[in-house]
């Protein structure tokens, strides 16, 4: 029985490292020795995985070329909704206590997209942030605390919007998500005062993830 387990898992794990080979390929699509390569296994190991990868719509096959296929599009498409109730609570109790709009953001490619927003309820007037927004993901405190993680949090004036003010923080520690934690305003932000805010607003955000 612990044979037949370990076994299971070994199918599992290689399974994933060929998923990943071929959404990693620097090639338009890898052949089954490009994989085989890869993973470290041979030709005929990478046919057999590919078969349950195919039955989930996960790749397809092109004669010896191996692609994507659109049930990965569909995993993806649940992602977002995932992330945006694991940061809700952290992004609302910093909405809350720095009175600013709190947004979560994501790098897709070049761009940066708001995934998540949480707007102060105790405040006269503030940002409308829409989920979905983008902008490069060098501009703007969201974009550049991804871009430049090694800062305990960033900030920006007018980037984005005219008159508006930004701090943001790195996601840390998520695999495979590179993302950030901001709030933005219409007046001048205090960094020093906010920024501690926004990086454990980050940390709990990243926790939530893990």
């Amino acid at each position: 029985m612990v044979g037949a387990t370990k076994e299971s898992s070994l199918t599992l794990e290689r399974g994933l490292a060929l998923l990943q080979a071929v959404a990693e390929a620097e090639s338009e699509a890898p052949s089954i020795s490009e994989l085989a390569v890869a993973i470290g296994a041979s030709r005929a190991a990478v046919y057999r995985l590919l078969v349950p990868l195919q039955a989930r719509g996960l790749v397809r096959r092109e004669g010896s070329k191996v692609r994507l296929g659109l049930g990965v599009l569909r995993l993806a498409s649940n992602v977002l909704p995932q992330l945006r109730m694991a940061a809700n609570p952290a992004l609302r109790e910093l909405a809350e206590k720095v009175g600013a709009t709190a947004h979560l953001t994501v790098a897709d490619g070049t761009e940066a997209q708001a995934v998540a927003v949480v707007e102060p309820s105790w405040t006269a007037f503030h940002v409308a942030y829409r989920v979905g927004s983008r902008h490069p993901v060098h501009r703007g405190a969201a974009g550049k605390a991804i871009s430049h993680p090694g800062e305990p949090w960033v900030v920006s004036a007018g980037e984005l919007q005219p008159n508006a003010y930004g701090v943001a923080a790195p996601v840390r520690g998520v695999p495979g998500l590179r993302a950030s934690v901001g709030v933005v305003a219409l007046e001048k932000l205090d960094a020093d005062v906010i920024g501690p805010h926004v990086v454990r607003a980050a940390e709990e955000v990243a926790a939530a993830l893990k």
